[in-house]
């Protein structure tokens, strides 16, 4: 089992590395998914989370996540072929947090050096927590 602090850490290149590591057997818990980055202009990020959470109505969907640890959860099942059965098994060993939960906290939680935020140039970017708040999260 393998802990990931997702503090600081690009959410694309998080979660392809991520999916990899699951496809290839392994069980991961992600930590403290409100701090992961997404890369790019805010206002132009937000705009295209809202585009996608505003789609269909309460009673029919689609359903589209507004808590950050949903949201990584989510973009790493995109990276994966959770329609078949070694993606739905994938998918299963990946467990997203909020903080740090107490059961985690005595573990060593490991970084991902490939999806650091030291590895843009640019400071055009929004934290994933910021993001869902805005979109009406209440985590």
């Amino acid at each position: 089992m393998a802990v990931i602090d997702a503090n600081n850490l690009i959410l694309g290149r998080m979660a392809s590395i991520v999916a990899k590591r699951l496809l290839n057997g392994e069980e991961i818990k992600i930590i403290n998914a409100e701090k992961t980055i997404i890369s790019g202009r805010k206002d132009a990020t937000f705009e295209r989370y809202r585009k996608y959470a505003d789609r269909g109505s309460r009673e029919f969907g689609p359903y589209f996540p507004r808590r950050p640890d949903q949201l990584v959860a989510r973009t790493i099942r995109g990276m994966i072929p959770h329609k078949k059965m070694t993606g739905r098994q994938a998918y299963d060993r990946l467990k997203v947090y909020i903080g740090v939960p107490p059961e985690l906290s005595k573990e060593k939680a490991t970084t991902l050096e490939n999806a650091s935020i030291m590895r843009l140039s640019t400071s055009n970017y929004a934290v994933l927590g910021d993001m869902s708040r805005r979109l009406g999260s209440k985590y």
